[in-house]
């Protein structure tokens, strides 16, 4: 579904990522590990083109998408839950929600796909009148989730899904993100420093480091039950 071949990328004249190579396969989780600093959020954020590259390919379901707006990869399929939730915390659980949906215009799907979010995050539709600035960590992490899923992706970007989270919240939130893949074969590049996070939820990953893939491994899935 996405093939990223040769990708350099960084901010202005400040290279962070050399030479990238990447595959994430349909219906798959694919894991990017790394430690903080090495570059997976550049790398999120081209890909969901928030930045522009400054050489390289980007491939989605066949299309090269190197260049392409980011509003256009979103109405094409593509929602990342970016690190550190950035939610709009004087708004409501429900308005950020909706705030996931900007690009659609079929009401009627979005109110389904809204009930279906309330289904799986059960607190957030109890906080749904709530500021979302009120919000707890995990709660918020399931708010930016449950935003990234209003615009009916097919390829979810998961970017930092345990940061400074307790670890009970982060194997419900794993519990929860398996149940999603499964529901919507949803294909999902999660990104994580926890090594034990990625090797819950995936068949297959990569190491970053230093702004290069270093490592592509397959592992035995050692998700929760």
């Amino acid at each position: 579904m996405l093939e990223i071949s040769n990708l350099n990328g960084g901010y202005g004249v400040v290279q962070v990522i050399w030479e990238i190579n990447l595959t994430v396969k349909q219906g798959e989780i694919t894991a990017l590990i790394g430690s903080n600093g090495v570059g997976k959020t550049t790398l999120m954020r081209t890909i969901a083109g928030n930045i522009l590259p400054m050489g390289g390919r980007i491939l989605y379901k066949g299309e090269d998408i190197t260049y392409q707006p980011q509003t256009r990869r979103v109405k094409n399929g593509i929602s990342m839950i970016p690190e550190g939730r950035q939610l709009y915390a004087g708004m409501t659980v429900e308005d950020n929600l909706l705030m996931g949906a900007y690009t659609r215009s079929d009401k009627a799907a979005i109110q389904k796909d809204k009930e279906w979010v309330y289904s799986i995050f059960s607190i957030l539709e109890e906080r749904r009148s709530q500021l979302a600035g009120t919000l707890s960590g995990g709660e918020s992490q399931m708010c930016a989730i449950g935003r990234g899923l209003m615009s009916d992706p097919q390829l979810l970007l998961v970017d930092e899904l345990s940061l400074g989270l307790a670890p009970v919240v982060v194997d419900q939130l794993i519990q929860i993100l398996t149940k999603i893949h499964r529901e919507k074969r949803l294909t999902v590049l999660l990104v994580d420093q926890d090594v034990q996070t990625a090797l819950q939820i995936s068949r297959r990953g990569y190491v970053i480091d230093n702004g290069r893939i270093v490592l592509e491994k397959e592992w035995r899935l050692k998700r929760l039950t």
